[in-house]
Formats: C-alpha cells, structure tokens, sequence
C-alpha cells in the first residue's frame, strides 16, 4: 500500500531496487574550498514526555550490500563493517552477532547512512572513524561528513566536509577512502570523489584540508552521459594504505599509496608522509585499482584491478604484486585477463603468513563468484570451486545457511549454478590478522565467513555459513500487522519481503511464486485477514499476488497490458475484489477474485495511490496531486471528492479499521503544504490536524487500556522536534516515542502498530530493516484478559554461556483443562543475574525479579499446549537456574 520515492537501483543477486529517496535539506556546511569544522551540536527542542520504549529488530538478518569489512590489526576481535545505505557495524564477539552503531542518524541528516569509507585506529583500538554520505548527486541535498568516536561508536562527534560523499554511488565497494596513519594516529587521510581530491586531518578527524600536492583528481565516470549525476560521478580517490615499515611510533610514516579513479594513472606514492606525490612509475594501465594491500613484512604491495568501478559491473581484471624495495611490478592474476568476464577486487593479505593471500572475482554473476587463494605470494593460486566435469561443480567448501535459509532464495537453479551461491558483489573480503582460520566476506545480501579455512590448503572442505545475525540492511517499502495470522508481514527491497510467524527469529523464506525483486505495496482483508495481497517489481512479471492462507503461499495474477512495476494495491474488507494502481501506463483497474481478469476503473488518474476502506467493501480510495478520490462501486468507477490536500511531495493515507470512512493522510513537502489530515466522512471533507507542522507515515495499533479509538502512531515533526509519535486519543495529545539515539535516518515510508499489542509500533527504515518498538507498559493491561494462574509447568535451559553472558530458553505448559488468553510468567534469580534482550516475549527486571509476559501473538495457549520463548543474560560468579516459577501470582511445576 505505501510506495517510495524514485531514485537509483541497487542491484542484488541479479535483481533491483529502486531505493527509497526524501526531500529535506540539511544543515548549511562549510563553502567549497575551505576547511571543514567540527559541526555544533543542538540542543533538541522540548516534546512531552514520553514512555519507555525499548527498540529493536524484526529478525531478518542482512539484506543488504556489505562493501566493507575492516579488522583492527591491534586488538583481537575488534570488527566493523560498513553498509551502503544502512550504517556501520561492530562486531560483538560474545554472541557472535553485530551491534549497529549509527542509529542515532536523524531526518535531516539521513544521508549518513550511507558509509563510503571506515577506518579503526591500531595505536588506540577505541578510536574509530566513518566517512559517511550516500550521494553526491542531487538525491542527496546534505554534504557529506567524517565522523569520529573515542569509544568504539557508541558516541560520536562530526566533522562536515565541503563536499558529497557517495556511500551508494558506483565505486563504493573500491577502498578503504579513509585511513590513519598506523605511526602518528592523529593523522588522517580521506579520499574524495567528484573531483575534490585527497584530503587530510592532523587532528584526528576534527578538522579537515585539501592536499593540493595531490593532483590528480580520479576521473573515471562509470557513464559520462548519465544525465542524472549517479553513474557521471567521478570516481576520485578510492584508497589509501601505508607502509608501515617506513616509520616509528609517534612520527608519521615516510611512504604512503593511494589508489586513483584512473585507467592510465592508478597509483600514486608519497615518500615525505604526504608532503608530495608521483605517478608509480611502470605500473599496469587500462584498469582501475580497486583494492591496494600492503605486505610490509615482505615488502609487496598488492593491487586488484577491474576495468569497472562496480560493484555490478566488470568484464576484466588482473592481479598485480608491486616490490617496493626493487620496484618490479609482476602480474599474478589468478586468471589470464583474456579468459576473464569479471574484475577482482576483495583483495587481503593472511597478516598471520603474509605469503597468503586471496582475491575475489567481484562481477562474477555467473554461474557465481569465485574466491582465489595464494600461500606463495601470488605464484600459484587455488580456486574456491571448479569444474569436475562440465556442468559438475567441485566445491572446496560447504554452505550451511540454516541460521538465514532464505539465503536459498527459494531457488533450484540448473547447474552449474548453485543455490545459496557463493556470493555476488563480493568487494569486502578479510582474514583475520588474528586468526588464519577465520575470514568474513560480504555480499549483496549478507556477511558469510568460516573458521576453518586453512582446511582450503589441506584440501579439506571447510563450513561457509552467515555471520551477519544483528546486521539489518533491508529498505522497508511496505508492512501489515494483520488482526490475526501472522504478526507481521512486510514489503522490502531487493529480497522482496517476508511473513514472520515469529519476530525474534528469521524466516525460513521470502515471499515466492512469484518472487518479485522488490515488493511495492502490500494489503490484506480486514474482514478476512487470510486474504493478502502484494504487488511489485518483476522483469517480464507477473507483478500481482494473491494468498487465502495470510501469506504462507501466493498464487500470481494476471496483468493488464502497460504494467511496468508495482505500484499500490488495496483489498476489498470482505477479500472479494482488489483495486491495483500499477507503475507504467496501465491506469487503475479492479478484478473480483485473485485477478483472472480486469477491469479498467474510471475517474481516477493513472499512477493514484489506492486504498480500501477497512468496513465497507465496496469503498474504495485514492489519492493523487491534492485530490482525493472515492469510489463505492468495488472500485469500477471514481469520484473527486476533497481537494486542496499537499499537492507535492509524497503522500500516503490509510483507512482506520473498526470505522467506515475514518480516513488519515499524512505527506507533502517542506516548501509546500505539509502535516496530517483526517476525514470522518469518507474523504468528503479533510481538516488538518493541528500541532503536526510534517507527517510522512500513519499507522494503527491495539487502543490504550480504557480507550476506544485505536492508537495512532506517525513519522513526524510535532513541536519542532522529527521522530516518532504516538497518539491515545485520536490526534489531540502526541507524545514522541523514541528518543535522539534511536533515530534511523529516513522512517517516513510506513509505520505501523500492532492490532494485538498496546504500544507495539514497526518502524519502517530506508536501510535499518523493520524496527520494533515496545513500551514498558506493553503486555497485559485493564482491557486485556486477566492472566491465567495454574496449572502449568516451566523448562528452563541456560542453552549458551560464556564469559559474562548467556542465552536461555523457557517452555511454559499450560497443564490445565482451560485455554489461556494472555499469560504473565515471574521469577526471581538467586545470584545477580540480569535480564538482557528477549523474543517472542516482553521481558523485564526489578531488582532480582524477573516478569515475562507473552508477545501478543502467542499470549492465546489451548489446554496441553506451550509457549516459548528465549534471552540473553548478564551473570557473575555462578548462573544457577531459578528455583521457582509463578504463573499469574501461582505457583508453576518444574521439569
């Protein structure tokens, strides 16, 4: 039902996404030419007071392009990752998964999601750095900005720069742009692109100047003629490595590379710490240098080239070794470049044996990528996978995606394609320079890895499985929270979306038959919450699904001639017709039954937004340039009713359930009429509602304990404050809900509440995933059943420890004759231990006590049945189970 603003396409697996893109500018920065300054911090404007919440992730697990991995060579296990749109990463080795460290990004500020270059300091392993920015076109009005944290990201201070930065430009798998010298920490160099040069801090990031002795600004465009500014951009400055080798502690190191946006003129040296710069005499030409690795041990320098930026793109590559004691240049492709149709990059050096290294074929699509590996310094080199017999593939690894299965996308390809593949887009690829068994490598829609890979040089297959768990990069274009079914049902970018039976866990698979690369719009049957349906990008299509089952299965429709995309669809309340507003030259039209055939509606311009009315079925919505339209036919004809709503900018509207033509809209643009509006009458007549100065997202949840109307929730700005609001009284009071660490840059696609659970909101994010808000008073309240007492029966099981922490999981039985309608559990830990993060409950602590109540979905437990749930925990000295359990104040069984 919701649809995102144009902007460019991000490819994953071989398909697309049209990434969602705002309007909004952003503050003033320093003029072109001139140092930047650290960024004034503002006070935020006062909001009223606001509950507890707590946020997290809809468990997806990636999602999304990973062009960056960076380990800290001083610390063990210190790890960040960077994305192209959804921020940066560390690494918790504890339980393995990855801790986001940019949400506190704000509205106005979006485009710093998008990370281009990551540096973490060796000298002082707290520090760590990020060159953010996601365009440097006009999609992204804000400049771009290196930002930099004393205590591994969890707090940061700015440093905006007189120029974009494009973390979701071509070229953004080439790097690291951003470097510290491993000698004199407090110096920093950054490569800029779009012709702006070389940049350096001596301050540790707070300030920033030009090198004007660096003058050759890389300016490779991927396509000169594009227009729009994306695939013109010049390429720059892509990376920056030092030898190490040529300094000592405290003095700035002497030799630094730098790789260059230049077929003829790649690689660049400085021998006096940056004072001056020279072309590397008698180096390969006619490819880019995506990767520069350096062995100071052995004096090599390593180069991964491709005669593309990527990271899509790439018909040829080559593999160089520089001496940079002799100067002698030697190719070691792993492959002739003649016998190539990809470029390399993901190049790293074994820090543990610097004679090993491996490269990865980037632009391999097909039938996959391919990882090379050395142990000679490039002399010889073994494959990840070949060919036993044409089309047979002899694997040396094994793929187990059990922890993200959808990884499989579903797919039974024909050899010698495999599913789940190897990778795609593989630029970022790293071995631990701790541990020579451990690697990480990203792709377009996950971070894989092993811990056994120096079994590659036995000849042993060796695991490859995700390690990305924490890591959320999906863009949210649409989500449902059905009455009943499943709780939650989304339409994502790139991996198309999914119906999770279970928030806290990923799901087995993404919707399928047909797998759209991008679902647009989603919608169910008020009445019939089985009926759904979701419309979306599809090359060829078909672009239209429908499912009886909420959303466990699709059948696909047919289309009417002129559809080119998804565009929005709505269900009728009782599930017997749907209105579809594709993308392309179609119009709008209806179908009764699951669309065999369609009808042209009338009345209502091609590309409308549609909605249904959530009581009456033959009402039908839609919106488009500051009119509203009504249709009381199942969608055959419609009628303009009110106008002089926004005009410009994004709208989107919804319908309340529970009440026949209660309508809320929310859009518009800065520069133009901007807020929220409401209709009683059926879209006849709109007022504003007041003290909303913006709005960009409305949705309904579970009313507040004593309330009638549903609980309103909206991405908005409201007393001058941007964030996330929530309203119990239908618009007259909002009180913001999250809180200036938990921001996410853009949220302004959907949002919507739980039907099931008071105060459970799902965030839409354009690269963060779905997030899940929760108050502290979300569980059973005044209008909810009382909580069952007895008889039941509790397994407790401590499935995970380690230093520190542990992983428990807890069946309650409900061993009496009756069903349960919502359940409370309670006990108290003997020895200090703590509560930490929960799924498929709402857990909390005070002092030792611990309250657990259900999560909604599963709070209804027929007699002899379970309920489970699982968290992580803080313990001390000893971590005995509790001794005791109460269910409702009554004594539970053991066992």
């Amino acid at each position: 039902m919701r649809r995102t603003r144009p902007g460019p396409r991000r490819l994953l697996a071989g398909l697309t996404l049209a990434a969602g893109l705002l309007a909004g500018a952003l503050p003033a920065t320093a003029a072109p030419g001139t140092p930047a300054r650290p960024a004034p911090s503002a006070a935020p404007a006062p909001t009223a007071a606001a509950p507890a919440y707590t946020w997290k992730n809809v468990r997806i697990d990636g999602g999304g392009f990973v062009p960056g991995i960076v380990f800290n060579r001083a610390e063990k296990n210190l790890v960040y990752a960077r994305t192209d749109i959804g921020g940066a990463y560390r690494w918790n080795q504890a339980d393995s998964s990855w801790i986001p460290l940019l949400d506190h990004v704000g509205w106005d500020d979006w485009g710093h999601t998008g990370v281009v270059g990551l540096a973490t300091d060796s000298v002082d392993p707290d520090r760590v750095y990020a060159a953010v920015g996601t365009y440097t076109n006009d999609w992204d009005p804000g400049n771009g900005a290196v930002l930099r944290s004393t205590d591994r990201g969890a707090t940061w201070r700015r440093a905006d720069l007189p120029f974009k930065l494009g973390g979701n430009m071509p070229g953004r798998g080439m790097g690291e742009r951003l470097a510290i010298d491993p000698h004199r920490n407090s110096v920093l160099y950054l490569g800029a692109p779009s012709g702006h040069g070389l940049w350096r801090s001596t301050d540790s990031g707070a300030t920033w100047a030009k090198v004007t002795s660096f003058t050759n600004p890389g300016g490779f465009q991927q396509d000169p003629t594009d227009t729009s500014g994306y695939n013109s951009d010049q390429q720059g400055i892509v990376w920056i490595t030092f030898d190490e080798s040529t300094g000592t502690p405290g003095t700035a190191t002497r030799t630094i590379y730098a790789g260059v946006g230049d077929k003829d003129n790649a690689v660049y040296r400085s021998t006096d710490a940056g004072a001056t710069w020279s072309r590397l005499p008698g180096q390969p030409t006619g490819l880019l240098a995506h990767k520069g690795v350096l062995d100071a041990r052995n004096g090599h320098l390593y180069l991964a080239y491709s005669d593309r930026a990527g990271p899509y793109d790439g018909g040829k590559g080559q593999v160089w070794r520089y001496a940079t004691a002799t100067g002698t240049w030697t190719d070691i492709s792993p492959v002739a470049e003649a016998d190539t149709h990809y470029g390399f990059s993901g190049l790293t050096v074994d820090r543990s044996d610097p004679g090993t290294l491996m490269v990865a074929a980037y632009s391999s699509w097909w039938p996959d990528t391919q990882i090379f590996r050395s142990t000679d310094s490039g002399a010889t080199w073994t494959r990840a996978w070949d060919y036993s017999s044409y089309p047979t593939r002899a694997n040396r690894y094994t793929m187990d995606v059990s922890s993200v299965p959808w990884l499989t996308w579903g797919a039974s390809p024909a050899p010698p394609e495999q599913t789940p593949k190897l990778g795609w887009m593989t630029e970022a690829l790293e071995i631990d320079p701790f541990d020579p068994d451990r690697m990480m490598y990203g792709t377009g829609a996950t971070v894989y890895g092993t811990t056994e890979l120096t079994k590659w040089d036995r000849n042993t297959p060796f695991t490859i499985r995700p390690m990305v768990r924490g890591l959320e990069e999906t863009a949210v274009l649409d989500l449902i929270a059905p009455p009943s079914g499943a709780p939650l049902i989304s339409a994502l970018g790139d991996v198309g979306g999914f119906r999770h039976t279970d928030l806290g866990q990923v799901p087995s698979m993404m919707f399928t038959s047909p797998t759209f690369t991008s679902t647009t719009s989603l919608d169910y049957a008020e009445a019939d919450p089985n009926t759904v349906v979701r419309s979306g990008h599809l090359d060829g299509g078909p672009r239209i699904a429908f499912s009886t089952d909420n959303g466990a299965h699709w059948v696909a429709g047919r289309e009417p001639a002129g559809v080119t995309g998804g565009g929005t669809v709505a269900a009728a309340a009782d599930g017997r017709r749907f209105v579809w507003s594709p993308d392309g030259t179609a119009g709008v039209h209806t179908t009764a039954g699951q669309g065999a055939s369609w009808t042209v509606s009338t009345g209502i311009p091609a590309g409308a937004t549609v909605e249904s009315d959530r009581v009456d079925p033959n009402t039908f919505y839609g919106f488009k340039g500051g009119t509203f339209y009504v249709s009381t036919d199942g969608g055959l004809t419609f009628t303009a009713r009110a106008t002089g709503l926004p005009a410009k900018g994004d709208v989107r509207f919804k319908a309340l359930p529970g009440k026949k033509g209660d309508v809320w809209l929310a859009g518009g643009a800065p520069d133009a009429s901007y807020g929220l509006w409401h209709s009683t009458d059926g879209g006849a007549t709109f007022a504003r509602v007041a003290g909303v100065e913006q709005a960009d997202a409305i949705g309904f949840g579970k009313a507040a304990p004593g309330a009638s109307y549903p609980a309103l929730y909206t991405s908005a700005k409201i007393g001058g404050v941007r964030g996330v609001f929530r309203s119990d009284d239908a618009g007259a009071h909002w009180v913001r809900i999250n809180d200036d660490a938990h921001q996410w840059g853009w949220t302004g696609a959907t949002i919507t509440g739980d039907p099931r659970v008071h105060g459970r909101v799902y965030v839409a994010t354009n690269g963060r995933g779905i997030i899940q808000g929760d108050t502290g008073g979300t569980g059973p309240g005044p209008t909810d059943p009382p909580a069952p007492a007895g008889a039941c029966k509790v397994a407790y099981k401590v499935t995970n420890q380690w230093q520190g922490g542990f992983q428990a999981d807890v069946t309650l039985t409900n061993t009496s004759t009756a069903p349960w309608t919502g359940w409370t559990l309670g006990w108290t830990f003997g020895a200090g231990q703590t509560v930490g993060q929960a799924w498929n409950a709402t857990a909390g602590q005070n002092g030792a006590a611990v309250t657990v109540r259900d999560a909604g979905w599963n709070g209804t437990v027929p007699a002899g049945a379970s309920a489970s749930f699982g968290f992580t925990g803080g313990w001390t000295g000893t971590n005995p189970a509790p001794a005791a359990f109460t269910l409702g104040g009554t004594p539970c069984a053991t066992g």
